[in-house]
């Protein structure tokens, strides 16, 4: 069993094509989500970076973070 994952930036939708046409080419989010896919969360300590085999998914670890520190900024 996997994560539950938010919409896929780059799929197309009615309005506008893509989310990630709402985001600016300098808007901080994309550093924050680039910095954030390129970290090894098992490696750093997050205990549910693997999901578990039984239950409800949870939210992907990696999406948490970025919430929190696009909060934190």
């Amino acid at each position: 069993m996997s994560h539950i994952q938010g919409a896929n930036r780059h799929e197309e939708i009615l309005f506008p094509e893509r989310l990630d046409d709402y985001l600016a080419e300098e808007n901080p989010v994309r550093f924050i989500d680039a910095f954030v896919d390129n970290l090894h969360l098992t490696t750093l300590g997050f205990q549910r970076a693997k999901p578990a085999a039984t239950g409800r998914p949870a939210y992907h670890p990696a999406d948490l973070l970025k919430l929190y520190i696009y909060g934190y900024l």
